[in-house]
């Protein structure tokens, strides 16, 4: 028999008690709830247009403004060199001498061939002359026999004019055993020795017997990317300098304009010649170039900072009536910290100054002042 004693009771009167308490809920009013949160405040200008000054600096290369390779014509051998690298010579100047023998016996061939044709045309001619002479008596000579006389003077006339040519072209052979200087310049190369066997075939014709540069003048040549093409006019100035003249700057202007694009670099081949009369200044240096892109008409600039490059697209940051809003733009030309922007933009439109895409499309914010 199991006796349960008053201060047992009460021990388990306390027990429920307690647990009946551990699942009751009671809800109370918060007043300390948090508030929404304020709209951030960012650093904003208006957008205006203006005159966008810049500069393109790139590479160009200083080439001759005349450069030719000189080749032997004629199978010949070297009989003398008059020039050596370095020399400067004149247009017209004999850059050496080539000897040929059989040629002379040619010549002296074609012009015996020649002396004979003349001599039988003179004949013909003179048997011509006296028929017709002759027929002025009618009945002496018959029209078959002075039209027969009148065929071969002719086709002796032109065995004369056939033998002529001939000799010509043997005479006009031999003078290219003179190599001449086509214009004036400066022997940048020399590849023979007297002695040597050179013609437009074969062994010996490898090489160029000399190489002949214009360097008194010079074309600096560039290849401008298709971006900025609409920025060359002609006569317009550039500046240049070179790593071997280090300090001093040089002037050209813009003489020629490809006017097409290289079908595989997609730029524009352009061409400045340059006065080169003290001779500082070599063919094949490398040049960098400083050309102006200055525009007429004035475009909305803004900082580099307000353009978002983001991987889908470029934008800026529109705010309107404290709300963000994405703006589509497509980047011009870029200098200074500076860059131009063309889209769906007014004058006083205000711009964020430092745009990311972590600031959402149509969220709150507030301009600084």
């Amino acid at each position: 028999m199991i006796r349960i004693t008053n201060r047992t009771l009460y021990q388990a009167l306390m027990a429920a008690v307690v647990l009946a308490g551990c699942g009751v809920s009671q809800s109370k009013p918060d007043n300390n709830q948090t508030a929404a949160p304020a709209p951030a405040g960012v650093k904003a200008f208006a957008l205006e247009k203006d005159i966008f000054s810049a500069s393109l600096k790139m590479p160009g290369e200083l080439v001759a403004f005349q450069q030719v390779d000189l080749y032997a014509k004629v199978n010949s051998f070297v009989q003398k060199l008059y020039v050596d690298v370095g020399s400067t010579v004149t247009a017209g100047q004999v850059l050496a001498t080539l000897e040929a023998p059989e040629l002379n016996a040619q010549l002296a061939g074609a012009e015996s061939r020649l002396h004979s044709q003349e001599a039988v045309y003179l004949a013909s001619k003179a048997n011509y002359d006296r028929l017709y002479k002759t027929s002025q008596t009618p009945g002496t000579v018959s029209q078959n026999d002075l039209d027969l006389a009148l065929a071969k003077q002719k086709s002796d006339y032109a065995q004369q004019e056939a033998a002529r040519a001939a000799y010509r072209e043997v005479a006009d052979t031999r003078n290219y055993l003179q190599i001449r200087a086509p214009f004036s310049g400066v022997i940048s190369a020399r590849n023979v020795s007297a002695g040597a066997y050179v013609g437009p075939s074969g062994r010996g014709s490898e090489y160029p017997l000399f190489t002949l540069q214009e360097q008194k003048k010079l074309r600096l040549v560039l290849a401008v990317p298709e971006a900025y093409t609409s920025y060359l006019k002609n006569k317009s100035e550039v500046s240049f300098t070179v790593k071997s003249l280090a300090g001093q700057a040089f002037k050209a202007s813009i003489n020629r304009l490809a006017g097409a694009l290289d079908s595989r670099l997609r730029s524009q081949r352009v061409e400045m010649d340059v006065a080169n009369n003290d001779k500082k200044l070599l063919p094949g240096m490398v040049a960098e170039v400083n050309i102006p892109l200055n525009t007429a008409d004035s475009v909305f600039i803004v900082p580099v900072t307000a353009v978002v490059n983001s991987t889908e697209k470029i934008f800026v940051i529109r705010v309107n009536h404290q709300k963000v809003e994405w703006v589509d733009v497509r980047k011009g030309r870029e200098a200074d910290g500076k860059v131009e922007i063309f889209g769906n933009l007014t004058t006083g439109d205000m711009l964020m100054e430092k745009a990311n895409d972590e600031v959402r499309n149509g969220s709150a914010v507030t301009v600084n002042k």
